[in-house]
């Protein structure tokens, strides 16, 4: 009686399921395909309202919920933004939020530094004094900021809107959990070589700590940019209004008919620049933020 060969097969080998890639891919598929319908979700409201800002204020006020204009692509919004003074706010919030970059990135980081490698007397209450503050609401800190600024007569002033946003905790944070995760015979190589503490942060530590220096600049041009409440309360003349303020005055000066491709222009003009920014520095921007340790 023949008997049937059958194929050797290794039991330490796991036969693959031909099945199994085929599922894999489909599964890569859905969610692909359920990241970008939320991605569209969250970006319909932008589209919309840059439609919307091309077209006529009839056009607005008929057919909001179409991507086209029926009445013809119109400027008029724009026309009317830049017939304000919108090109004054748009200059005094990018000097104040260049400047509070600028500062952010100076005092933020030299603050972080010394927390994170200078051992002196004091430290561990310094920061825990510090990161006390990151729990008051800024809310709380309006009325002693306003009076402070007035003792000082800085009020309706660019030192009003500068001074006081040099620097904050966050950012102090931010840089001393990013020092942290740079060895320290780094700087133990450069002090045999002589060294000393500043041309050690300049020359060595600063160029190290580029990703993390760069989402600093994007959180702080972001919070200095979309500021809305204490410029209210520092400046009057509105000649020294930001974008914020001055999307706010338009508000006021259209009464009870919105214009509505007034308002949409206004706040596209607004929106651009940290969309701009955001996308061309979004790569150093999720490295300082996984860096800095602060990553879920």
């Amino acid at each position: 009686m023949a008997t049937v060969a059958r194929p050797m097969t290794n039991p330490g080998i796991r036969q693959q399921n031909p099945l199994q890639p085929i599922g894999h891919r489909v599964l890569t598929i859905i969610t692909y395909a359920v990241l970008i319908a939320f991605a569209l979700l969250m970006i319909l409201p932008f589209i919309y309202a840059t439609v919307n800002s091309f077209k006529t204020l009839p056009d607005i006020a008929n057919n909001p919920q179409l991507l086209y204009p029926t009445m013809g692509w119109s400027t008029s919004g724009y026309q009317k933004v830049l017939a304000q003074n919108f090109p004054q706010w748009l200059l005094n919030s990018f000097l104040v939020a260049i400047v509070t970059m600028i500062g952010h990135l100076i005092f933020d980081s030299m603050a972080g530094y010394a927390l994170a490698r200078i051992r002196f007397p004091g430290r561990t209450l310094a920061f825990a004094a510090l990161i006390g503050t990151m729990f008051v609401p800024g809310i709380v800190l309006l009325i002693p900021r306003f009076l402070l600024l007035k003792q000082l007569n800085l009020l309706d002033t660019y030192a009003a809107l500068m001074l006081p946003t040099l620097a904050d905790a966050f950012g102090i944070f931010l840089m001393k959990q990013f020092f942290e995760s740079i060895p320290g015979e780094i700087e133990e190589a450069a002090a045999i070589d002589g060294a000393s503490r500043f041309r050690m942060f300049f020359i060595i530590i600063l160029p190290m700590a580029t990703p993390a220096l760069t989402a600093l600049a994007i959180f702080s041009f972001q919070g200095s940019w979309n500021d809305f409440l204490y410029p209210l309360i520092e400046v009057s003349s509105k000649n020294l209004y930001t974008l914020p303020l001055g999307l706010a005055l338009l508000r006021g000066t259209t009464g009870q008919a919105l214009e509505w491709d007034l308002l949409l222009a206004g706040a596209l003009i607004t929106t651009l620049p940290m969309a701009i920014i955001f996308f061309v520095f979004q790569r150093f921007f999720v490295e300082g933020v996984s860096y800095s340790g602060l990553k879920g």
